[in-house]
């Protein structure tokens, strides 16, 4: 296979996977809502999903380093419909807050089948077509590529949710089984040699992994920094994306689900666009933390914004302004961790960064939750962006380690061509120091 045809699948399945999962996107907090859980409930459940991406990140991890990428993948779509069709389960039954938190820790497992193996299988069958460009674009056009899933998914399972909240999620859920026969047939570990696991081997495995994660995971100063900055940015995100739902419509005075799928489609725009300003910043020769810094920065301020707003048509172009900033922010933040990580551990030390980010979620979603309830949802924005503003000391750490994956060069060494033009390099600059 070569490179193109690999990177033509990664693009399909990212696309095919954040539509099923973007149905229920827009209208995920007013089914529950409407299945009878109050807002504190509603994130109770949501912080119970990350909790099982957490608890389950480095057995599927190992899984994914072991048996291949490919299978954890296809064990991500079977257990992600059951998940879905739990929910909806759930609510026709009247099951409470409980069997939602049960199914929620369903739903965190198989996104930890996700997490990190589709990304491993990606680098490591393109290293071995000898691919040579930078992994930014790649990583930024798989985001535009799923926001525009997300603009389809949102926007149509917002229309679909005023039919019936429940069928968003029956849509999810088929869309991830015609998903499981494209990856059956198109998605195959390259690169990457699989071997035995049995149930003997996995507690040394698990072991093995845990060591290798600490050694070259938390071990690493570059990656310790990364995952600081991903706990507080997830853990106001997870809970940000879908507060907003009743707040915005409570600030319209119209309780419609069509308008909550419409701004959710706005959302994945403002997400498309910041990955696609991605592509022409690495045009320059900066650094990516420079781009983390002024992201991260814009973003919080943003955050404060829709909080302290009191308008629908003031705090909805404010949360789009934070969403463009994650989309700036999440490519090269992939990138540069792709860049510090060995091969033989990639899927499993992606998943441990991804554990830091699911247990902010936790935090973020139980307390920002507690906020809203006893105080309101602005004052967790409030809040929130305030928290956020700590990953500008993290980022600007980072700076100051000048470990080489925060230049963005090819692999063959060769710089943007302002470097090569003797234009000077914009990022030499030290914003941390104001």
């Amino acid at each position: 296979m070569r490179s193109q045809q690999i990177i033509r699948s990664y693009y399909v399945i990212a696309g095919l996977y954040t539509l099923s999962a973007s149905l229920i996107w827009g209208v995920n907090t007013l089914f529950l809502l409407d299945a009878g859980l109050n807002i504190f409930e509603v994130f109770i459940a949501n912080a119970f999903f990350s909790a099982g991406m957490t608890l389950f990140e480095i057995p599927t991890g190992v899984l994914a380093d072991t048996r291949g990428r490919r299978l954890s993948f296809l064990l991500s779509t079977l257990v992600l419909s059951l998940g879905t069709l739990g929910y909806v389960s759930i609510a026709l039954l009247q099951g409470g807050l409980l069997w939602f938190c049960v199914m929620s820790v369903v739903m965190g497992l198989g996104y930890t089948f996700y997490s990190g193996a589709v990304e491993a299988w990606l680098v490591d069958a393109l290293n071995a077509t000898g691919f040579q460009e930078p992994l930014d674009k790649i990583f930024a056009r798989s985001e535009f590529v799923s926001g525009a899933a997300m603009v389809a998914g949102t926007i149509g399972g917002g229309l679909l949710g005023d039919v019936d909240l429940a069928i968003p999620f029956m849509g999810r859920a088929l869309l991830l089984l015609l998903l499981f026969a494209f990856a059956y047939f198109y998605m195959h570990d390259i690169g990457y040699q699989p071997r035995t696991l049995t149930l003997v081997r996995l507690p040394a495995e698990m072991q093995g992994v845990a060591a290798a994660s600490l050694k070259f995971g938390w071990g690493n100063a570059s990656i310790r920094l990364i995952m600081f900055m991903s706990f507080i940015q997830t853990g106001f995100l997870y809970w940000g994306f879908y507060a907003w739902q009743p707040y915005f419509l409570d600030l319209l005075g119209r309780d419609v689900a069509w308008v909550a799928g419409v701004i959710a489609a706005l959302v994945s725009l403002a997400t498309m666009a910041g990955n696609k300003s991605v592509e022409w910043f690495t045009q320059f020769c900066g650094k990516r933390t420079t781009l983390m810094l002024w992201a991260a920065g814009v973003g919080a301020l943003a955050t404060v914004g829709v909080g302290v707003g009191h308008s629908f048509w003031l705090v909805v172009p404010l949360f789009l302004v934070y969403m463009a900033t994650t989309g700036i922010i999440t490519p090269v933040l992939q990138a540069y961790l792709h860049q510090v990580i060995p091969s033989g551990q990639r899927a499993a030390i992606v998943s441990f960064s991804s554990m830091a980010g699911s247990g902010g979620g936790i935090l973020g979603q139980a307390g920002l939750g507690y906020l809203a309830r006893v105080n309101s949802i602005a004052s967790g924005y409030i809040a929130g962006g305030i928290a956020s503003l700590v990953v500008l000391p993290l980022a600007g750490a980072l700076r100051r380690l000048d470990d080489p994956a925060d230049k963005i060069v090819d692999k063959a060494g060769r710089k943007s061509a302002c470097a090569a033009q003797g234009i000077p390099d914009i990022s030499s600059v030290d914003t941390t120091t104001g």
